[in-house]
């Protein structure tokens, strides 16, 4: 009953995002537009809560391993974005990151963190250059908001994943995590 409870309480988390991309671009410059703009978006609010769902799922070190590498990777590609560089296939990236790291939780996968690591933190620098380069001269204090959005969302993954392990032996986090890899598609199509 403890994890229902905590699930109940991370479950709004999910139901922040908007049907539109999180990517329209000028956003306002400050902390506040920082910490908002991730929740403004379907793709960025799964792949996170994503993130956090296979770290809970894999436990032990990829807790925290996967959420860190991910917020590194993206302050490393948003300085990349805010400086110019537009990449290659972001937004493609973007979309991938929700299907792939939805259908990881949903099968279970339990990469080594060798192999995960590296693969979270390639969707992690896509989604911050889509971001810097959109934020333009919003500043550091866009950034960091955003890096804080971000990271709260990961925790509000990892608590709804570790709650919904433990309530039914982890089917309703491999359900979570094929309605994650669902919607990154439905998103791609749409």
């Amino acid at each position: 009953m403890k994890y229902f409870r905590i699930a109940a309480l991370a479950a709004p988390m999910i139901s922040v995002a908007g049907a539109a991309f999180a990517h329209p671009g000028n956003p306002t410059a400050g902390i506040t537009a920082g910490l908002a703009h991730p929740l403004s978006g379907a793709d960025h609010v799964l792949a996170m809560l994503a993130v956090g769902l296979w770290a809970a799922q894999t436990g032990g070190r990829a807790r925290w391993a996967l959420p860190g590498g991910f917020l590194l990777s993206m302050a490393l590609g948003g300085m990349l974005g805010m400086g110019g560089w537009q990449g290659i296939a972001i937004e493609p990236l973007i979309l991938a990151s929700v299907i792939c790291l939805g259908a990881a939780v949903s099968l279970a996968l339990r990469a080594p963190l060798a192999a995960a690591l590296p693969a979270i933190m390639l969707f992690g620098a896509a989604h911050g250059i889509a971001h810097g380069a959109e934020s333009g001269a919003a500043g550091i204090l866009y950034g960091v908001g955003f890096l804080a959005s971000t990271a709260a969302l990961h925790g509000a993954g990892l608590v709804l994943g570790t709650a919904a392990r433990h309530m039914d032996g982890g089917r309703l986090l491999r359900l979570l995590g094929g309605a994650t890899a669902f919607a990154g598609v439905a998103l791609a199509i749409g």
